[in-house]
Protein backbone atom coordinates (compact mmCIF):
# COMPACT_ATOMS: atom_id res chain seq x y z
CA UNK A 1 0.00 0.00 0.00
CA UNK A 2 1.14 3.54 -0.70
CA UNK A 3 0.93 6.08 2.10
CA UNK A 4 -0.89 9.24 1.05
CA UNK A 5 -2.66 12.14 2.73
CA UNK A 6 -5.12 12.46 -0.12
CA UNK A 7 -8.68 13.27 0.98
CA UNK A 8 -11.09 10.54 -0.06
CA UNK A 9 -14.85 10.56 -0.62
CA UNK A 10 -16.14 7.08 0.13
CA UNK A 11 -19.69 6.45 1.31
CA UNK A 12 -20.44 3.73 3.82
CA UNK A 13 -22.86 1.96 1.50
CA UNK A 14 -24.49 3.47 -1.55
CA UNK A 15 -26.91 1.83 -3.98
CA UNK A 16 -25.93 0.77 -7.48
CA UNK A 17 -28.52 1.69 -10.13
CA UNK A 18 -27.22 0.03 -13.26
CA UNK A 19 -29.88 -2.31 -14.62
CA UNK A 20 -33.46 -2.02 -15.78
CA UNK A 21 -34.55 0.44 -13.09
CA UNK A 22 -35.25 3.33 -15.48
CA UNK A 23 -37.05 1.10 -17.99
CA UNK A 24 -39.31 -0.53 -15.39
CA UNK A 25 -40.19 2.75 -13.68
CA UNK A 26 -41.03 4.24 -17.08
CA UNK A 27 -43.43 1.35 -17.66
CA UNK A 28 -45.20 2.28 -14.44
CA UNK A 29 -45.42 5.92 -15.45
CA UNK A 30 -46.51 5.16 -19.01
CA UNK A 31 -49.30 2.85 -17.83
CA UNK A 32 -50.23 4.98 -14.77
CA UNK A 33 -49.84 1.96 -12.46
CA UNK A 34 -47.92 3.86 -9.82
CA UNK A 35 -49.61 3.06 -6.51
CA UNK A 36 -49.85 -0.09 -4.37
CA UNK A 37 -51.40 -2.32 -7.04
CA UNK A 38 -49.61 -3.45 -10.18
CA UNK A 39 -47.73 -6.17 -12.01
CA UNK A 40 -44.37 -5.22 -10.53
CA UNK A 41 -45.63 -5.65 -6.95
CA UNK A 42 -46.79 -9.19 -7.78
CA UNK A 43 -43.55 -9.97 -9.61
CA UNK A 44 -41.39 -8.57 -6.82
CA UNK A 45 -43.20 -10.63 -4.18
CA UNK A 46 -42.90 -13.83 -6.22
CA UNK A 47 -39.18 -13.35 -6.77
CA UNK A 48 -38.56 -12.41 -3.13
CA UNK A 49 -40.30 -15.57 -1.98
CA UNK A 50 -38.16 -17.64 -4.34
CA UNK A 51 -34.95 -15.93 -3.21
CA UNK A 52 -35.91 -16.37 0.44
CA UNK A 53 -36.80 -20.03 0.11
CA UNK A 54 -40.37 -19.40 1.25
CA UNK A 55 -43.81 -19.85 -0.27
CA UNK A 56 -45.07 -16.31 0.33
CA UNK A 57 -43.83 -12.71 0.42
CA UNK A 58 -45.76 -9.56 1.32
CA UNK A 59 -44.13 -6.33 0.12
CA UNK A 60 -44.54 -3.32 2.44
CA UNK A 61 -43.29 0.25 2.72
CA UNK A 62 -40.23 -0.43 4.89
CA UNK A 63 -38.52 -2.96 7.12
CA UNK A 64 -40.01 -1.46 10.27
CA UNK A 65 -43.51 -2.05 8.92
CA UNK A 66 -42.52 -5.63 8.12
CA UNK A 67 -41.51 -6.16 11.75
CA UNK A 68 -44.61 -4.41 13.08
CA UNK A 69 -47.05 -6.42 10.96
CA UNK A 70 -45.20 -9.66 11.66
CA UNK A 71 -45.52 -9.24 15.41
CA UNK A 72 -49.20 -8.34 15.03
CA UNK A 73 -50.07 -11.43 12.99
CA UNK A 74 -48.14 -13.59 15.47
CA UNK A 75 -50.54 -12.32 18.12
CA UNK A 76 -48.12 -10.24 20.20
CA UNK A 77 -50.24 -7.96 22.36
CA UNK A 78 -50.10 -5.37 25.13
CA UNK A 79 -48.66 -6.84 28.30
CA UNK A 80 -46.63 -9.51 26.50
CA UNK A 81 -42.83 -9.75 26.50
CA UNK A 82 -40.63 -10.33 23.45
CA UNK A 83 -37.02 -11.54 23.40
CA UNK A 84 -34.77 -9.30 21.31
CA UNK A 85 -31.07 -8.52 21.04
CA UNK A 86 -29.91 -5.17 22.35
CA UNK A 87 -27.27 -4.98 19.60
CA UNK A 88 -29.56 -4.01 16.73
CA UNK A 89 -30.94 -1.03 14.87
CA UNK A 90 -33.62 0.49 17.07
CA UNK A 91 -36.47 -0.48 14.70
CA UNK A 92 -36.35 -4.07 15.96
CA UNK A 93 -37.14 -2.96 19.49
CA UNK A 94 -39.54 -0.18 18.51
CA UNK A 95 -41.70 -2.72 16.68
CA UNK A 96 -42.13 -4.56 19.98
CA UNK A 97 -43.15 -1.33 21.71
CA UNK A 98 -45.72 -0.63 18.97
CA UNK A 99 -47.63 -3.70 20.20
CA UNK A 100 -47.64 -2.42 23.79
CA UNK A 101 -45.27 -5.28 24.62
CA UNK A 102 -42.00 -5.17 26.58
CA UNK A 103 -38.59 -6.08 25.11
CA UNK A 104 -36.41 -8.51 27.07
CA UNK A 105 -32.79 -8.03 26.00
CA UNK A 106 -30.51 -10.97 25.18
CA UNK A 107 -26.73 -10.60 24.89
CA UNK A 108 -24.85 -10.99 21.61
CA UNK A 109 -22.38 -13.63 20.52
CA UNK A 110 -19.10 -12.13 19.29
CA UNK A 111 -18.73 -14.68 16.48
CA UNK A 112 -22.04 -13.70 14.88
CA UNK A 113 -23.02 -10.27 16.31
CA UNK A 114 -26.40 -11.95 16.91
CA UNK A 115 -28.39 -13.35 19.81
CA UNK A 116 -26.35 -15.84 21.85
CA UNK A 117 -28.11 -19.27 21.88
CA UNK A 118 -26.43 -20.26 25.16
CA UNK A 119 -27.63 -17.12 26.91
CA UNK A 120 -31.14 -17.66 25.58
CA UNK A 121 -31.32 -21.28 26.73
CA UNK A 122 -29.96 -20.38 30.17
CA UNK A 123 -32.58 -17.64 30.49
CA UNK A 124 -35.40 -20.02 29.58
CA UNK A 125 -34.20 -22.60 32.07
CA UNK A 126 -33.61 -20.13 34.89
CA UNK A 127 -36.31 -17.51 34.54
CA UNK A 128 -39.33 -19.00 32.77
CA UNK A 129 -41.93 -21.71 33.24
CA UNK A 130 -44.81 -23.13 31.21
CA UNK A 131 -48.31 -22.14 32.29
CA UNK A 132 -51.32 -23.32 30.29
CA UNK A 133 -49.21 -23.95 27.21
CA UNK A 134 -47.52 -20.54 27.32
CA UNK A 135 -43.95 -19.65 28.29
CA UNK A 136 -44.09 -17.15 31.15
CA UNK A 137 -41.29 -15.12 32.75
CA UNK A 138 -41.60 -15.92 36.44
CA UNK A 139 -40.54 -12.49 37.71
CA UNK A 140 -43.29 -10.64 35.80
CA UNK A 141 -45.90 -13.34 35.23
CA UNK A 142 -46.08 -12.22 31.60
CA UNK A 143 -46.13 -14.36 28.48
CA UNK A 144 -43.04 -14.55 26.26
CA UNK A 145 -44.95 -14.02 23.04
CA UNK A 146 -42.12 -14.11 20.49
CA UNK A 147 -38.37 -14.15 19.94
CA UNK A 148 -36.77 -11.88 17.33
CA UNK A 149 -33.18 -12.84 16.48
CA UNK A 150 -31.41 -10.37 14.18
CA UNK A 151 -28.99 -11.36 11.43
CA UNK A 152 -26.88 -8.27 12.04
CA UNK A 153 -24.75 -6.74 9.25
CA UNK A 154 -25.57 -9.72 7.02
CA UNK A 155 -23.89 -12.24 9.36
CA UNK A 156 -26.18 -15.21 10.09
CA UNK A 157 -26.89 -15.95 13.74
CA UNK A 158 -26.67 -19.56 14.90
CA UNK A 159 -30.34 -19.92 14.21
CA UNK A 160 -30.83 -23.67 14.74
CA UNK A 161 -30.15 -23.76 18.52
CA UNK A 162 -32.23 -20.59 18.95
CA UNK A 163 -35.12 -22.25 17.14
CA UNK A 164 -34.77 -25.39 19.24
CA UNK A 165 -34.88 -23.44 22.51
CA UNK A 166 -37.95 -21.50 21.40
CA UNK A 167 -39.75 -24.50 19.91
CA UNK A 168 -39.55 -26.40 23.21
CA UNK A 169 -41.30 -23.46 24.91
CA UNK A 170 -43.86 -22.80 22.13
CA UNK A 171 -42.34 -19.35 21.49
CA UNK A 172 -42.67 -18.31 17.82
CA UNK A 173 -39.57 -16.94 16.08
CA UNK A 174 -39.58 -13.89 13.83
CA UNK A 175 -36.26 -13.48 11.99
CA UNK A 176 -35.13 -9.89 11.52
CA UNK A 177 -33.29 -10.45 8.24
CA UNK A 178 -33.44 -6.78 7.25
CA UNK A 179 -29.73 -6.76 6.40
CA UNK A 180 -29.37 -10.35 5.30
CA UNK A 181 -31.09 -10.93 1.94
CA UNK A 182 -28.89 -13.47 0.17
CA UNK A 183 -27.19 -14.76 3.31
CA UNK A 184 -27.58 -18.45 4.14
CA UNK A 185 -27.16 -20.82 7.08
CA UNK A 186 -26.26 -24.40 6.14
CA UNK A 187 -27.31 -23.60 2.59
CA UNK A 188 -30.77 -22.30 3.54
CA UNK A 189 -31.76 -18.64 3.01
CA UNK A 190 -32.15 -16.48 6.09
CA UNK A 191 -35.72 -15.44 6.77
CA UNK A 192 -36.98 -18.95 6.02
CA UNK A 193 -36.26 -20.53 9.44
CA UNK A 194 -38.78 -18.74 11.66
CA UNK A 195 -42.55 -18.49 11.41
CA UNK A 196 -41.88 -15.22 9.59
CA UNK A 197 -38.92 -13.25 8.29
CA UNK A 198 -38.66 -9.47 7.84
CA UNK A 199 -36.58 -7.83 5.08
CA UNK A 200 -35.60 -4.22 4.35
CA UNK A 201 -34.81 -2.44 1.08
CA UNK A 202 -33.68 0.91 2.41
CA UNK A 203 -31.23 2.87 0.28
CA UNK A 204 -28.25 1.43 2.14
CA UNK A 205 -29.23 -2.27 1.88
CA UNK A 206 -27.78 -4.84 -0.53
CA UNK A 207 -30.65 -3.99 -2.87
CA UNK A 208 -33.01 -1.06 -2.65
CA UNK A 209 -36.47 0.05 -3.66
CA UNK A 210 -35.77 3.52 -2.28
CA UNK A 211 -37.35 2.30 0.95
CA UNK A 212 -39.48 -0.78 1.23
CA UNK A 213 -39.52 -4.05 3.10
CA UNK A 214 -41.16 -7.45 3.01
CA UNK A 215 -42.50 -10.27 5.13
CA UNK A 216 -41.56 -13.79 3.98
CA UNK A 217 -43.13 -16.99 5.30
CA UNK A 218 -44.30 -20.50 4.48
CA UNK A 219 -47.51 -19.93 6.43
CA UNK A 220 -50.31 -19.04 4.02
CA UNK A 221 -52.65 -17.80 6.76
CA UNK A 222 -50.04 -15.48 8.29
CA UNK A 223 -49.19 -14.10 4.84
CA UNK A 224 -52.88 -13.54 4.08
CA UNK A 225 -53.42 -11.76 7.39
CA UNK A 226 -50.34 -9.56 6.93
CA UNK A 227 -51.39 -8.56 3.41
CA UNK A 228 -54.92 -7.81 4.64
CA UNK A 229 -53.72 -5.57 7.48
CA UNK A 230 -51.26 -3.82 5.16
CA UNK A 231 -54.14 -2.66 2.94
CA UNK A 232 -56.33 -1.06 5.65
CA UNK A 233 -58.03 -4.42 6.40
CA UNK A 234 -60.47 -3.78 3.59
CA UNK A 235 -62.91 -6.68 3.52
CA UNK A 236 -64.86 -6.29 0.28
CA UNK A 237 -64.45 -4.59 -3.07
CA UNK A 238 -65.55 -0.99 -3.40
CA UNK A 239 -68.01 -0.90 -0.49
CA UNK A 240 -65.33 0.32 1.92
CA UNK A 241 -66.00 -2.13 4.73
CA UNK A 242 -63.08 -2.90 7.02
CA UNK A 243 -62.97 -5.72 9.55
CA UNK A 244 -59.99 -4.58 11.66
CA UNK A 245 -57.78 -1.59 12.36
CA UNK A 246 -55.53 -1.73 9.30
CA UNK A 247 -52.56 0.16 7.93
CA UNK A 248 -51.48 1.79 4.69
CA UNK A 249 -48.31 -0.31 4.49
CA UNK A 250 -48.25 -1.78 0.97
CA UNK A 251 -45.28 -1.15 -1.31
CA UNK A 252 -46.00 0.92 -4.42
CA UNK A 253 -45.71 -0.46 -7.94
CA UNK A 254 -43.02 2.13 -8.76
CA UNK A 255 -40.88 1.03 -5.82
CA UNK A 256 -41.45 -2.62 -6.69
CA UNK A 257 -40.33 -1.91 -10.26
CA UNK A 258 -37.01 -0.68 -8.92
CA UNK A 259 -36.85 -3.76 -6.69
CA UNK A 260 -37.41 -6.11 -9.63
CA UNK A 261 -34.52 -4.51 -11.49
CA UNK A 262 -32.33 -4.72 -8.39
CA UNK A 263 -33.15 -8.39 -7.86
CA UNK A 264 -31.95 -9.12 -11.38
CA UNK A 265 -28.54 -7.82 -10.31
CA UNK A 266 -28.40 -9.40 -6.84
CA UNK A 267 -26.03 -12.24 -7.76
CA UNK A 268 -23.58 -9.74 -9.22
CA UNK A 269 -23.89 -7.50 -6.18
CA UNK A 270 -23.12 -10.40 -3.88
CA UNK A 271 -20.15 -11.54 -5.96
CA UNK A 272 -18.51 -8.13 -5.84
CA UNK A 273 -19.30 -7.61 -2.16
CA UNK A 274 -17.61 -10.90 -1.29
CA UNK A 275 -14.56 -9.85 -3.31
CA UNK A 276 -14.43 -6.59 -1.34
CA UNK A 277 -14.85 -8.42 1.98
CA UNK A 278 -12.15 -10.95 1.19
CA UNK A 279 -9.75 -8.17 0.19
CA UNK A 280 -10.40 -6.34 3.48
CA UNK A 281 -9.77 -9.58 5.32
CA UNK A 282 -6.54 -10.26 3.43
CA UNK A 283 -5.15 -6.76 3.96
CA UNK A 284 -6.00 -6.78 7.68
CA UNK A 285 -4.48 -10.23 8.29
CA UNK A 286 -1.78 -10.15 10.94
CA UNK A 287 -2.84 -6.73 12.26
CA UNK A 288 -4.50 -5.99 15.60
CA UNK A 289 -7.69 -5.16 13.69
CA UNK A 290 -9.88 -8.14 12.83
CA UNK A 291 -12.62 -8.24 10.22
CA UNK A 292 -15.81 -9.86 11.45
CA UNK A 293 -16.53 -12.97 9.43
CA UNK A 294 -19.25 -15.52 8.83
CA UNK A 295 -19.54 -18.37 11.36
CA UNK A 296 -19.02 -22.00 10.38
CA UNK A 297 -21.80 -23.34 8.19
CA UNK A 298 -22.97 -19.85 7.21
CA UNK A 299 -22.44 -17.64 4.19
CA UNK A 300 -22.90 -13.90 4.57
CA UNK A 301 -24.04 -11.49 1.89
CA UNK A 302 -21.11 -9.33 3.09
CA UNK A 303 -23.47 -6.38 3.41
CA UNK A 304 -21.49 -4.21 5.79
CA UNK A 305 -17.86 -5.09 6.48
CA UNK A 306 -17.05 -4.42 10.12
CA UNK A 307 -13.73 -4.58 11.92
CA UNK A 308 -13.26 -5.40 15.58
CA UNK A 309 -10.57 -3.37 17.33
CA UNK A 310 -8.78 -4.82 20.38
CA UNK A 311 -9.94 -1.98 22.67
CA UNK A 312 -12.55 0.80 22.63
CA UNK A 313 -9.72 3.33 22.39
CA UNK A 314 -8.40 1.61 19.25
CA UNK A 315 -11.88 1.60 17.76
CA UNK A 316 -12.31 5.32 18.43
CA UNK A 317 -8.91 6.05 16.90
CA UNK A 318 -9.69 4.11 13.72
CA UNK A 319 -13.10 5.75 13.34
CA UNK A 320 -11.67 9.25 13.80
CA UNK A 321 -8.82 8.62 11.37
CA UNK A 322 -11.13 7.31 8.67
CA UNK A 323 -13.62 10.15 9.01
CA UNK A 324 -10.85 12.74 8.96
CA UNK A 325 -9.83 11.44 5.55
CA UNK A 326 -13.32 11.44 4.05
CA UNK A 327 -14.14 7.78 4.61
CA UNK A 328 -17.77 7.12 5.53
CA UNK A 329 -17.12 4.72 8.39
CA UNK A 330 -19.48 4.45 11.36
CA UNK A 331 -19.73 2.82 14.80
CA UNK A 332 -22.26 0.11 15.56
CA UNK A 333 -25.69 1.17 16.77
CA UNK A 334 -25.83 2.31 20.37
CA UNK A 335 -27.36 -0.71 22.16
CA UNK A 336 -31.08 -0.54 22.79
CA UNK A 337 -30.66 -1.09 26.52
CA UNK A 338 -28.75 2.19 26.67
CA UNK A 339 -31.53 4.18 25.00
CA UNK A 340 -33.60 6.19 27.51
CA UNK A 341 -36.96 4.62 26.59
CA UNK A 342 -35.63 1.08 27.09
CA UNK A 343 -33.10 1.56 29.89
CA UNK A 344 -35.41 -0.08 32.44
CA UNK A 345 -36.45 -3.01 30.26
CA UNK A 346 -35.71 -6.51 31.62
CA UNK A 347 -32.60 -8.41 30.57
CA UNK A 348 -31.96 -12.10 30.06
CA UNK A 349 -28.65 -11.82 31.93
CA UNK A 350 -25.70 -9.52 31.38
CA UNK A 351 -25.02 -7.58 28.18
CA UNK A 352 -21.23 -7.40 28.34
CA UNK A 353 -20.55 -8.72 24.83
CA UNK A 354 -23.08 -6.27 23.39
CA UNK A 355 -21.36 -3.34 25.10
CA UNK A 356 -17.88 -4.51 24.08
CA UNK A 357 -18.79 -4.91 20.41
CA UNK A 358 -20.49 -1.53 20.38
CA UNK A 359 -17.40 0.18 21.74
CA UNK A 360 -14.80 -1.72 19.70
CA UNK A 361 -16.33 -2.08 16.22
CA UNK A 362 -16.15 0.13 13.15
CA UNK A 363 -18.13 -0.53 9.97
CA UNK A 364 -16.23 0.16 6.75
CA UNK A 365 -17.29 1.26 3.25
CA UNK A 366 -18.90 -1.73 1.56
CA UNK A 367 -20.52 -0.47 -1.65
CA UNK A 368 -20.55 -2.63 -4.76
CA UNK A 369 -18.85 0.24 -6.60
CA UNK A 370 -15.71 0.18 -4.42
CA UNK A 371 -12.47 -0.50 -6.28
CA UNK A 372 -9.61 -2.58 -4.93
CA UNK A 373 -7.66 0.68 -4.62
CA UNK A 374 -10.43 2.14 -2.46
CA UNK A 375 -10.30 -0.86 -0.13
CA UNK A 376 -6.51 -0.65 0.12
CA UNK A 377 -6.71 3.04 1.00
CA UNK A 378 -9.30 2.40 3.74
CA UNK A 379 -7.15 -0.32 5.31
CA UNK A 380 -4.03 1.84 5.12
CA UNK A 381 -5.75 4.64 7.04
CA UNK A 382 -7.23 2.23 9.56
CA UNK A 383 -3.79 0.81 10.26
CA UNK A 384 -2.36 4.28 10.82
CA UNK A 385 -0.96 5.03 7.37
Amino acid sequence: MTTTNKKLSLALHEPRIAGNEWQYVKQCLDTAWVSSVGAFVDRFEAELARRSGTKHAVAVVNGTSALDLSLRVLGVAAGDEVLVPSLTFIATVNAVAYQGATPVFVDAEESTFGMDPGVLEAFFGRETEMRGGACVRKASGRRIAACVPVHALGYPVRIEPLLDSCRRRSVPVLEDAAEALGSTYRGRPLGSFGRLGALSFNGNKILTTGGGGAIVTDDAELAKRARHLSTQAKSDGDAFWHDAVGFNHRLTNVAAAIGCAQLEQLDGFMKRKREVAELYRKLLAGSPLRLAWEPEGARSNCWLNTLIAPTPEDGARVLAALRARGVGARPLWAPAHRQPMYAQSPRAGGLEVTDRLWRCCVSLPSSVSLTDEDVSAVVEIALGG
